[in-house]
């Protein structure tokens, strides 16, 4: 489908408004004990009926809103009958295991979908996120299609909502906080996220307005549930950019269950496409596990394990970039001496226990421990050479260096080392009266950080020294007049810090379902509060303490159209990690204040049907106003603070996403962003912040060819205006305001299936060994777009002009892969 036909599509869309059905549909895939797909089976509801395929799948509409019991039937199984209650135009996949023992009952009576339209929440089928393509593929690759998600780094895993950094972001996995290394500087270090795909059962995201029970962050939350597996199983992903492995085993009383996943990357491949010829070794694998034990009905233990080694060693040789204009083309070559060896060493574990005390009353008791042992050293030296290149039309020489306008060196050294140790314990209760529930939640963190950080930059133009920029010394006027002053490092930092730091928090909040004659009405309350103290061994901090109130009220109105209204906010506080309380020196600033946000989020879910099948349009519009801002600079993906508060800032916007079914049995979607965000740093003017993404645009497109439906094809498109940036860390944000250009990327997959659940046995007797098999084709970067992350700054000292030549991302780069499972 053209793009034409789609932005066609979104604004008939918009326009409609008169397609609307108070129905819902219900569909799944049928299966014996053996696994094996059950034909003829008679699925009903009063006179509503179908029958499953040969391949056990079937598809039924049924009333929405109400309850109703659907009946499964066959000749030689034992019948099956489950009660559901589904919202309009929900779309829900039942796949039940018919016996020839016993009858099975069984009840959903809550849509978990309706639930998250209601709290402003958004869930990614974890079958789509192993299958679009991308650099780097996972949960991260998938948000960054969403309205108001941002990276211009297709290397890293981070990412930036709504005006914030990468560090505002909040991340879950079976409601465990998880951490990432701190001292990576570049997306090409980074490696493996923490999140597992191949172990995912369900992810929710929120871009913000997020309830109380999730913890002290300004941007957003993304809360990722393992899977309990249910049978055994095991998969297998391979590909020129690594593989992984999992396994899912279940004890014979079903009391036991664990699943387990090792992984193993390799960027040399995108590396490699970049303009700097290297020799590049990297090695980033873990090893990962979910262990679930019930003890009894009511008491059930998980175990959370991860252990990763990131080795990252890196020798560039060579680059050459071409800048400037077509009257004036410039060459830029640098040789390279030296080597970068980084290393990350994490190991993590967690243990949480449920305790149903009662029908309505549960218990959670959670602990866990994260170990980062890492290591940055370098030194690399860079000769570089500034050409002009000959311009003219009809010259023997056209395209060839005219002269080098500028020479010049620079050496960068570093060695970095930190140990960081983080502990948690906390305790959460779930009380449930009628429609109305409380949540509470008492946590304990303990941060112990041994940090050295060794650092500098020595650069000379011409056989000249270039001194510090931000230094008051004597003007230097080399090679014209001697220079007398000191000579000294063009950057230079030094510090060692030890620290703990000791936080206690807690919530509590109440949420209640009802209604207002026949509108349906959902209210939720709640504050957080957050105590921390930083000591160290030469310095301690005040004891500093936060309250955070928030509210959601949503309406689901009784129309003909489906619609649902949000609103929620509150005040959100961001007490400082230990980041965020190095100043640009590294030196530890023990009284940094907490960030401080206040969030309004306006929203609409719109749910119809177009072409007979279903399709959401989601808007919300936001304002934050933010003070005690902690200001800083992006290098790439390393950030680093002022840690000083001393400004404040805003950020609105409008985040639209249209998804559905634009084709039959897929799920595909658009989504636009626009976001203005700007800082006022001590009263000097309002400028733009550094993750000022004012346009974002993006696209999820799921494809098969009618006739071959097992050739597939997923497309991800994204395209962002240009971030202020490419100025030199130290440079002053007000007097260096340009924008780096847009951000453009495709990446598209081309996947032939070879057998799947739905297509029964095959003749060949070795595919009959898989549940799952594909082949696939993937190109990362399709259209071979040159993005630059950031500039590197070249000086001439004969001119006394510096040159800012682009740092590009990669190329476009083909992959092959292969997934299984049994």
């Amino acid at each position: 489908m053209s793009a034409i036909k789609f932005f066609s599509v979104f604004i008939l869309f918009v326009l409609s408004l008169n397609l609307s059905a108070q129905t819902a549909r219900i569909k799944g895939v049928i299966l014996d004990e053996n696994s094996e797909p059950v034909e003829n089976v008679n699925v009903s509801y009063l006179n509503m009926a179908t029958q499953s395929n040969k391949n056990g799948f079937y598809d039924l509409k049924i009333p929405a809103n109400q309850k109703i019991t659907l009946v499964f039937t066959h000749v030689s199984l034992k019948k099956i009958s489950v009660s559901f209650i589904l919202s309009a135009n929900e779309n829900k996949e039942f796949n039940p295991v018919m016996s020839d023992q016993q009858e099975q009952m069984g009840e959903v009576i809550v849509s978990a979908n309706n639930k998250k339209v209601i709290t402003g929440v958004t869930t990614i089928e974890p079958e789509m996120i192993r299958k679009i393509p991308g650099a780097n593929a996972g949960i991260e690759n998938i948000l960054k299609t969403l309205p108001g998600v941002n990276s211009n780094n297709e290397l890293s895993t981070q990412y930036a909502v709504r005006g914030g950094n990468y560090d505002e972001n909040l991340v879950y996995v079976n409601e465990i906080e998880v951490y990432r290394p701190f001292l990576i500087r570049s997306g090409q270090q980074e490696g493996l996220s923490f999140t597992n795909t191949d172990l995912v059962q369900n992810v929710d995201f929120s871009a913000g307005g997020f309830q109380a029970k999730f913890g002290d962050k300004l941007s957003s939350v993304l809360d990722i549930t393992y899977r309990k597996p249910t049978s055994f199983g095991a998969g297998i992903e391979a590909s020129f950019l690594g593989g992984s492995l999992y396994v899912d085993a279940v004890s014979k009383d079903k009391k036991w269950s664990a699943v387990t996943g090792v992984r193993y990357r390799n960027n040399s491949l995108l590396v490699k496409s970049q303009e700097t010829q290297t020799n590049f070794t990297p090695s980033f694998a873990d090893i990962q596990t979910n262990i679930n034990y019930t003890s009894s009905p009511n008491w059930q233990w998980s175990f959370l394990g991860n252990i990763s080694q990131n080795k990252y060693q890196y020798q560039p040789l060579t680059r050459q970039t071409r800048f400037g204009t077509l009257d004036n083309p410039m060459l830029l070559t640098v040789f390279y001496e030296g080597q970068e060896k980084d290393k990350y060493d994490t190991y993590f574990a967690a243990l949480k226990t449920t305790f149903n005390a009662a029908d309505n009353f549960t218990l959670k008791f959670i602990g866990s421990i994260f170990h980062t042992l890492e290591q940055e050293y370098f030194d690399i030296f860079a000769q570089y050479r500034l050409s002009e290149v000959d311009s003219s039309i009809g010259s023997q020489n056209f395209g060839d260096v005219a002269y080098t306008s500028g020479i010049g060196s620079q050496l960068n050294h570093a060695r970095n080392d930190l140990d960081a140790l983080i502990v948690n314990t906390e305790i959460k209760g779930f009380h449930d009266w009628k429609k109305s529930k409380l949540e509470w939640g008492i946590k304990y963190t303990r941060e112990s950080i041994r940090d050295r950080i060794i650092e500098w930059e020595v650069i000379d133009s011409a056989g000249f020294s270039v001194n510090p920029p931000i230094l008051n010394l004597p003007k230097n006027n080399q090679p014209y007049n001697p220079y007398v002053g000191p000579l000294l490092p063009y950057q230079n930092v030094r510090a060692t810090n030890f620290n703990s730091i000791n936080r206690f928090s807690g919530y509590f909040q109440w949420s209640l379902k009802s209604t207002i004659g026949s509108t349906e009405v959902f209210y939720n309350a709640g504050v957080r509060a957050h105590n921390w103290e930083v000591q160290g061994e030469t310095l301690e901090g005040k004891s500093q303490t936060t309250f955070s109130p928030r509210a959601q009220f949503a309406v689901k109105p009784n129309w003909e159209k489906d619609m649902v209204f949000r609103i929620s906010g509150g005040l959100y506080h961001q007490p400082p990690f230990y980041r965020e309380l190095r100043n640009a020196e590294a030196v530890v600033q023990p009284d940094t204040k907490a960030q401080q946000s206040v969030h309004f989020v306006l929203g609409n879910d719109y749910s119809f049907k177009m072409w007979t099948r279903p399709f959401k349009l989601v808007s919300e519009i936001y304002y934050k106003s933010l003070t005690d801002v902690n200001t800083y600079t992006i290098d790439n993906v390393r950030i680093r603070y002022a840690a000083n508060n001393n400004a404040k800032a805003y950020a609105q916007g409008l985040d639209v996403r249209l998804n559905g079914e634009f084709v039959p049995g897929t799920e595909s979607w658009i989504s636009f962003g626009y976001l203005k965000t700007e800082e006022n740093s001590n009263e000097r003017g309002y400028i733009g912040r550094p993750t000022d993404q004012r346009l974002k645009f993006g696209l999820l497109f799921q494809d098969y060819m009618p006739n071959i439906p097992s050739l597939k094809l997923y497309l991800n498109l994204v395209y962002n205006t240009g971030l202020p940036g490419g100025s030199p860390s130290y440079a002053d944000s007000y007097l260096y305001q340009n924008r780096l250009n847009d951000y453009r990327r495709v990446d598209v997959g081309f996947f032939k299936v070879l057998i799947d659940s739905k297509m029964g046995k095959r003749k060949s007797d070795w595919l009959n060994n898989f549940k799952e098999l594909a082949v696939g084709l993937e190109i990362f970067n399709l259209f071979n777009n040159q993005n630059a992350i950031t500039n590197t700054w070249v000086r001439d000292v004969y001119s006394k002009n510096q040159y800012a030549i682009p740092n590009y991302m990669t190329t476009r780069v083909f992959n092959v892969k292969l997934t299984a499972k049994l």
